[in-house]
């Protein structure tokens, strides 16, 4: 068979089963696996994995306001995002959409225009609902409808506890319409003690970071998250979850046959609260905060026991001269790191390298899980004749000391700077197009498309944990 592209000589792995066989590419989509092929290019893929692209459902690379006013706001948009993702095996992303000012609707709009122009990977959009009002609310069925089947809410913002009523409401809504709702789950009331007291003590720099957002606030968040779920009985997705306590809270209503779902991130498996106490702790501010080497440990165990679903960078980079000011304290720390380039590669060396986790136990948690959770699979997250030619031709061998100077991102550092890795990309593939080529960024801004998701498929992976 002749074919557009053939990665040919490599271990197709996927989260179900793997062996050595060439892949045949057309159109931008799976044509043949194994078999007689011709390709009109061919990618030597001797000594490599073959994996499905990754599929990172949660990043910051939205235009607008700032997160903080009078400071430049985190430094990454839809085209340096774009880069840092493929030099790490990321083909697609979902961006959380904040509507600094409008509605949700006009929010999706802004992001929409942004990524058509800037995105050189595939990507979603999930709106985030600051305000449950009765207009953001009469929108979410319409936004459903046009293929956005996610929703975001911040359990630390005031207006979660003032308009609770309306919130549960607003994640009733949402999954009879079919979306999945993301909850960033620490208790704002319980934050907001804690950094009251840290303040009135004279503590409360950045190095007391992790007193001022205990695990108990995050807990407690995460139970109420469980009863919303049993309540509305509506999937819920617990992001960057990053303690045992609340891991053991969510496990427990998974246990009840809830649809909890657990992503964590990069940061929560390989720093600990000890670097807080470094000159340059501002660096390492993400929320809720790093935790203590129990939580990473307890961590590990869940990617490996499936009560950890999914991986998720969390990208949201600023300048090193704005996450190091000193004049930033628990109250205004500013939140957030790049992770984008080296999600992929961090997870595989200190994850499969060690066996703490399988190969394809690391495939399902970058790639497989969460297209099936977003409404993307099989089109996205698995090698298989039909669905789109999203892959990576990872090399475990290929060594590589982090320089986050030397990176995609705009950050210009690295929280992992210094550090050995073994396992990058060779060649990113998205859409049968080679957009990493040997390890040079070759895709220009703007071939990303928008993935509409259709509520049904979305609504039938998010509801059934089984089905994972």
């Amino acid at each position: 068979m002749e074919c557009d592209l053939v990665v040919r000589g490599g271990t197709v792995v996927t989260a179900g089963s793997w062996g050595e066989c060439d892949v045949g590419v057309a159109g931008g989509r799976v044509v043949q696996l194994g078999g007689s092929l011709r390709g009109r290019r061919e990618v030597d893929a001797s000594g490599a994995l073959v994996l499905p692209g990754g599929v990172d459902m949660h990043v910051h690379l939205s235009p607008g306001s700032p997160p903080v006013p009078g400071v430049p706001a985190w430094v990454d948009d839809f085209a340096s995002g774009s880069r840092a993702a493929i030099a790490g095996g990321v083909t697609t992303v979902g961006n959380m959409t904040f509507p600094w000012e409008g509605s949700l609707s006009e929010a999706i709009a802004r992001d929409l225009a942004a990524a058509a122009a800037g995105a050189s990977v595939d990507y979603v959009l999930h709106p985030v609902l600051v305000s449950p009002d009765p207009e953001s609310l009469a929108e979410l069925p319409g936004l459903a409808a046009a293929g956005h089947t996610s929703l975001k809410l911040f359990m630390m913002m005031a207006e979660f506890e003032s308009r609770i009523d309306e919130v549960l409401t607003a994640v009733a809504v949402a999954g009879r319409a079919g979306m999945l709702t993301l909850l960033h789950c620490e208790d704002g009331a319980l934050v907001r003690f804690a950094g009251s007291r840290l303040l009135a003590q004279g503590r409360g720099s950045v190095a007391d970071w992790a007193l001022s957002r205990p695990d108990s606030a995050e807990r407690a968040a995460v139970e109420r998250a469980v009863a919303i779920c049993e309540a509305t009985g509506s999937p819920v997705y617990i992001v960057h979850l990053s303690s045992a306590a609340a891991l053991e809270s969510a496990r427990r209503g998974q246990a009840r046959g809830l649809p909890v779902y657990v992503e964590t991130r990069p940061l929560y498996l390989y720093l600990t609260s000890a670097v807080l106490a470094a000159p340059d702790a501002g660096k390492y501010i993400g929320s809720p905060p790093l935790r203590e080497p129990a939580d990473v440990q307890t961590l590990w165990r869940g990617l490996a026991d499936g009560s950890v679903h999914t991986v998720g960078s969390d990208h949201a980079p600023w300048s090193l001269a704005a996450k190091t000011d000193s004049s930033q304290d628990v109250a205004t720390a500013r939140q957030g790191v790049a992770d984008l380039e080296t999600m992929l590669p961090m997870l595989f060396c200190e994850g499969v390298r060690t066996g703490r986790i399988s190969l394809s136990r690391f495939v399902s948690l970058v790639s497989t899980t969460p297209a099936r959770l977003f409404g993307l699979f099989p089109r996205k997250g698995t090698i298989a004749v039909g669905s789109d030619a999203d892959l990576i031709v990872f090399d475990p061998q290929r060594h590589r000391v982090i320089d986050g100077a030397a990176m995609q991102s705009r950050a210009g550092y690295c929280v992992y700077d210094g550090r050995d890795v073994y396992g990058w990309p060779r060649f990113t593939i998205s859409r049968g197009d080679v957009v990493l080529d040997d390890g040079e960024v070759v895709a220009p801004p703007g071939r990303g498309q928008w993935l509409r998701r259709p509520a049904t498929s979305q609504t039938a992976a998010a509801a059934d944990p089984a089905a994972l």
